[in-house]
């Protein structure tokens, strides 16, 4: 009688979005896994926490991928687990832009919205026909799964299966930037699109409209439009991740919380094993694994190796520095906020200030009865880019933390009725707090800028240059984002698939 061969050994590194998806899918196919974080709940930056009834999220506060052939649809049909309750979001931000009151609302009907774009931009149509055409390009081709940026054959072969004549739309652009559409519409001048489009952008790709890759902006400008769209999750984030961790645990898979990997370990080019801390005990082990896959930032993923190729160091030493957020957390009486709230809103101020590099803040509003908080109150989550360097290398850390807290109640009091009486909790993060709980390098947020030389074809890919070790989340293609970074999940669980399905 043949014996059936024994299913790779997988470790991962990292229990968020892109973790759990990636080892809840191994697991569901048949391979042995182990999950390893050292936070105290798994989620990551999409996890929550709770406070005096309130419930927080920590970091992400929407969802994109839910419709029928989302990233997340996909994923938990796969899994057989169900999908979460959620609201679609519409608008999906409110945008107020510096002495305006009527805000640029980003609406989910895509008729509602080239309304909104023609009355709020006049001349702007050929720059949003252009984004419109490139998103249905671009999302049509992200739909039959392509590997990017292609490493070995393999990948090859499934990006050149992707390809359809339509998908020749994107090739003269594939160099470009917003900047340089705006150029070529004569619109670089007009300061309310460009304002508008920085703010926006700078969510999703963590660098302003010169620099964002004009196919990556394509997408995330037009993915909150029907039939896609962005949702608002009853109860709270941590639902994905829960569901994520019934369905690996369900299937034989372990996870393993407050254990921290320090090191991963190679023998000629191939990874051996991880070297593991137990927090609670302080306890240390080597562990062997077939398979490495880390759910880390490529500057912790340098840091974790004991052989770091050099290229592969170099090339992360040279990226531009990676933005922090500073976040408030606050927990209101429901009178402070007001009629008809959208659920998300973003809102730039003139003058200098200190709270942001461009003075903005993106604001996510609870909704009643969503399970955030108690009957009669609501959570409200601010956020603000930041330079993380200062919050390492300030002489009053509690200091310049207050600053931005009050400064931030200020700048939210002009929209939401923040008097003494209306606020029940504050508390906030910066990139300290992120560094502490989420073990990102340095407190960093949002992966790596989607420039052109990092999207898409040029950016880190899930094969690394050690055999068998592989890297998913917000640094790898297609970006930050649950719906992202599950993306980058299934690319890396097809390619462990398609190299190891024979041994099973």
């Amino acid at each position: 009688m043949t014996q059936s061969p024994t299913p790779p050994n997988v470790l991962v590194i990292g229990a968020g979005i892109g973790g759990l998806t990636a080892a809840a899918l191994l697991a569901h196919r048949g391979y042995s896994v182990k999950v390893y974080d050292a936070a105290i709940v798994p989620g990551g930056c999409a996890s929550t926490f709770k406070r005096r009834g309130f419930t927080f999220d920590v970091g992400a506060t929407q969802v994109a991928g839910l419709e029928p052939g989302g990233i997340h649809h996909r994923i938990f049909r796969e899994l057989e687990i169900p999908l979460p309750e959620a609201t679609p979001c519409d608008p999906a931000c409110a945008v107020y832009l510096p002495g305006e009151t009527e805000p640029i609302n980003v609406w989910r009907d895509p008729l509602r919205w080239r309304e909104e774009q023609r009355r709020q931009f006049p001349g702007s149509e050929p720059f949003w026909q252009l984004m419109r055409t490139l998103f249905r390009a671009s999302w049509a081709f992200q739909g039959r799964d392509p590997v990017l940026p292609p490493r070995n054959l393999w990948d090859i072969s499934r990006l050149l299966g992707a390809l359809r004549p339509g998908t020749l739309v994107t090739v003269p652009f594939t160099f470009w930037t917003v900047g340089d559409a705006l150029r070529w519409f004569g619109l670089e001048g007009d300061r309310r699109l460009r304002t508008f489009l920085d703010l926006q952008l700078k969510l999703y790709s963590q660098v302003d409209a010169e620099d964002t890759a004009l196919l990556y902006a394509a997408t995330a400008l037009g993915v909150s439009q029907d039939p896609q769209g962005l949702y608002h999750l009853q109860g709270s984030m941590q639902v994905l991740s829960d569901r994520l961790q019934q369905a690996l645990e369900r299937d034989g898979g372990q996870l393993q919380m407050g254990h921290r990997v320090e090191a991963i370990h190679s023998q000629n080019n191939q990874v051996s094993g991880v070297t593991i801390r137990n927090l609670k005990r302080d306890e240390t082990w080597t562990e062997p694994a077939d398979i490495v896959l880390a759910n880390v930032t490529v500057q912790n993923l340098v840091q974790l190796l004991d052989h770091p190729p050099q290229g592969y160091r170099r090339r992360v030493d040279k990226l531009p520095p990676a933005s922090g957020a500073f976040v408030i957390y606050l927990g209101v009486d429901a009178a402070a906020i007001p009629p008809h709230c959208p659920p998300h809103l973003q809102f730039f101020y003139d003058g200098e200030g200190e709270i942001a590099e461009n003075n903005s803040l993106f604001v996510s509003v609870s909704h009643p009865g969503d399970g955030r908080a108690p009957s009669g109150q609501a959570t409200l989550i601010a956020s603000s880019f930041t330079d993380v360097r200062q919050w390492w290398t300030c002489d009053d850390y509690e200091q310049l933390k207050d600053h931005y807290t009050q400064e931030a109640i200020a700048r939210l009091s002009s929209y939401f009725n923040l008097s003494p009486e209306h606020l029940l909790h504050i508390e906030a993060a910066t990139p300290r707090t992120f560094a502490h709980f989420t073990s990102r390098d340095a407190g960093v947020v949002g992966g790596i800028g989607q420039r052109v030389s990092t999207f898409g074809p040029f950016g880190f890919a899930n094969r690394t240059p050690k055999r068998n070790l592989w890297l998913v989340g917000d640094c790898t293609h297609p970006g930050e984002g649950t719906a992202g970074v599950s993306y980058s999940a299934l690319t890396a669980v097809r390619q462990i698939q398609a190299k190891f399905s024979q041994k099973l």
